[in-house]
């Protein structure tokens, strides 16, 4: 029996609205507001970056509880968004300063994330970003190292 279309167009609107609420939640997050995150991660979220794996939606909002503490600023603006069934893809600017990273100065980081959306709630979160930009690069001697290696290597 085929899918019928009304169905199959309120998927795809329960999942945009998915997205939707997942991307108005990061554009507003602050350390004031780390509460919002409860609105669109499922209970078993997995959550992937180029530094961490974290299960459960206890332990993420524990890290972002750590990360937010750390950095005296952090915000993401969202250029791009797809949905595809139940996998979403966003294009984004991560905008940091921490007080230990070039004297807190402000940094930007491009990066894409993706989504695995089931019954309204994020279930995978997988970050694709560049940790010498973020991170490394903005380090004292490291930072000159990795800047040359990426220089070397044609970047």
């Amino acid at each position: 029996m085929m899918q019928s279309t009304a169905t199959s167009d309120h998927i795809y609107s329960s999942e945009a609205a998915t997205l939707e609420r997942f991307i108005h939640v990061y554009q507003a997050l602050r350390k004031d507001n780390l509460d919002t995150l409860d609105a669109i991660y499922s209970h078993d979220v997995v959550f992937e970056d180029p530094a961490h794996r974290i299960e459960g939606y206890d332990n993420l909002a524990r890290y972002f509880d750590t990360m937010y503490t750390n950095v005296t600023d952090c915000r993401f603006e969202i250029h791009d968004h797809a949905v595809n069934g139940d996998i979403a893809f966003i294009s984004w600017t991560m905008t940091l300063s921490h007080p230990k990273l070039e004297g807190g100065a402000e940094r930007a980081v491009k990066g894409c994330t993706k989504l695995g959306l089931k019954e309204g709630r994020v279930v995978m979160h997988r970050d694709f970003f560049d940790l010498g930009e973020m991170l490394y690069e903005a380090l004292p001697v490291l930072g000159s190292a990795v800047k040359m290696i990426k220089k070397r290597l044609g970047q």
